[in-house]
């Protein structure tokens, strides 16, 4: 693959803030000069608004991995690719956009390192990257992550150390060595995070092994997936899975389907099948 890591950073203007309120189909609010900004605009039920609305609208998505397509986590190019081309992308992408719509809102957003629990335990350093939000109205922090495939469906206090019900499952959120915060989803760990504010650069090189090396799993095969109304809707390969009610079914696609599968149910317009 001959994409390069690209640099990190960028504020979010009145207009690309407005545009992308309008791709998750969230009402803009009345200002949103950061300059001029009430911080009651971003409070803790517009931000489970937020939360949802995107899970909802951006697909989780690694096609640009098998598309050749360069992976830049430069702000303005996070925007390009989820706001104007309508794509969706992995954690550094979507939590990396997300956290520069919630700044742009007036929230102060941390960007925290974590590693994936796997089967052979934890991953690499910054193999994932996860939200603190921290609002004005007095509530949380709050630890939002629309990056992660199928995880809470609103933000998760990240204060508490008891269970927290979400519509996706029942989280816990326990304390382990060295500051670090483990992620528990109904039992299971999910991952663990650093307590560390970081700068999204940090991520690029672990980023850019996630492209290209062979023991990563986003390079063995495509996934492109988002939260429904009643569930879940994910492509992975060729395979169309849909979850709803807790029931999961899977549909084969003929190759000549597998386009049209991926405008229909997420939006994305390709002119090639990824892979």
């Amino acid at each position: 693959m001959e994409s390069r890591p690209g640099a990190a950073g960028g504020a979010m203007d009145e207009q690309a803030a407005g545009a992308y309120l309008a791709r998750i189909g969230v009402p803009r609010p009345a200002a949103l000069d950061p300059a001029v900004l009430d911080p009651a605009v971003l409070d803790a039920a517009r931000l489970r608004t937020l939360h949802r609305a995107h899970l909802m609208a951006v697909p989780f998505e690694n096609l640009s991995i098998h598309l050749s397509e360069p992976i830049s986590l430069a702000g303005p190019d996070l925007l390009d690719k989820v706001v104007t081309r309508r794509r969706g992308g992995f954690c550094y992408e979507l939590n990396g956009v997300f956290a520069l719509l919630l700044e742009a809102l007036g929230a102060r957003v941390d960007r925290l390192a974590a590693r994936v629990q796997g089967e052979g335990g934890l991953g690499p350093p910054f193999d994932h990257l996860a939200l603190v939000v921290h609002l004005a109205d007095g509530t949380g922090p709050w630890l939002a992550d629309v990056g992660f495939g199928s995880h809470s469906g609103y933000p998760l206090d990240f204060g508490r150390r008891d269970e927290q019900d979400d519509p996706a499952g029942l989280f816990l959120l326990a304390d382990a060595a060295d500051g670090d915060v483990d992620v528990i989803k109904n039992g299971a760990p999910q991952y663990r995070m650093e307590s560390r504010p970081r700068s999204l650069r940090d991520f690029v090189p672990t980023c850019w092994w996630q492209q290209t090396s062979p023991d990563s799993h986003f390079t063995q095969s495509t996934i492109c997936s988002r939260l429904t109304g009643d569930g879940r809707i994910s492509l992975s390969g060729r395979t169309l899975i849909r979850t709803t009610g807790g029931t999961r079914t899977e549909q084969r696609l003929a190759e000549a389907d597998v386009l049209a599968a991926y405008r229909d149910h997420f939006g994305i317009v390709l002119d090639r099948i990824p892979g």
